[in-house]
């Protein structure tokens, strides 16, 4: 007779998990760990989920169902360039900081296999940013913005939100900053990364 997976037991699994990894990272979180949390035995963890892997991808596409629309939707969106990047920067942040294993995860994933990786998220579309750098050279032609290659102003955005996340040991070592005190220069960020490029930018 097969035994019955059981929701509620799926559901603190994945809550355990998803706890582990942002206390642990991917690398540190262990099954054990894992299975101690969620008050069940690892075989049992074992039934719901082969794998660490598996676990943890579960966990990451429940994030990215919220992360990648959040972001197609905002460079589709009809709003003034700078109130763009500043909900970019906000809603990213927002998101990421409760899920802060996602930006190293993304990136192991899309350097291993890109093209599967951008099907798998986005579909036949890739994300609008022609939308985005299309805006930037109308504000530049209107002379509201310096000139500035839309290539570069995109990197700059994206790095100085994602780089916190993938360099977040690093950061806390030579700050010599808890878990508590790096949230809350992330959090600090939501506002800070758009009032630094606007300001870089603006005329």
């Amino acid at each position: 007779m097969v035994k019955k997976k059981d929701q509620s037991t799926e559901e603190r699994i994945l809550a355990s998990a998803k706890k582990i990894f942002v206390e642990k990272g991917m690398a540190g979180a262990r099954m054990q760990d894992i299975a101690d949390d969620a008050g069940i035995n690892k075989a049992l963890l074992h039934y719901y989920f082969r794998s660490k892997e598996k676990l943890f991808e579960v966990i990451f596409k429940e994030a990215a169902a919220r992360l990648f629309p959040t972001i197609v939707n905002i460079l589709n969106a009809d709003l003034p360039l700078f109130d763009k990047l500043r909900r970019f920067t906000n809603d990213y942040l927002e998101i990421v900081i409760e899920n802060p294993y996602l930006p190293l995860f993304v990136l192991n994933e899309i350097n291993k296999q890109p093209h599967a990786f951008s099907k798998k998220v986005f579909g036949n579309n890739r994300p609008p940013i022609h939308k985005l750098a299309e805006q930037i050279e109308k504000e530049i032609r209107k002379k509201t913005i310096r000139p500035i290659s839309p290539a570069h102003l995109v990197m700059n955005m994206m790095s100085m939100c994602v780089f916190p996340f993938l360099g977040k040991p690093m950061i806390q070592l030579s700050m010599n900053i808890d878990d508590a005190q790096f949230r809350n220069l992330m959090e600090e960020r939501k506002t800070m990364i758009a009032d630094f490029i606007i300001a870089s930018i603006k005329k």
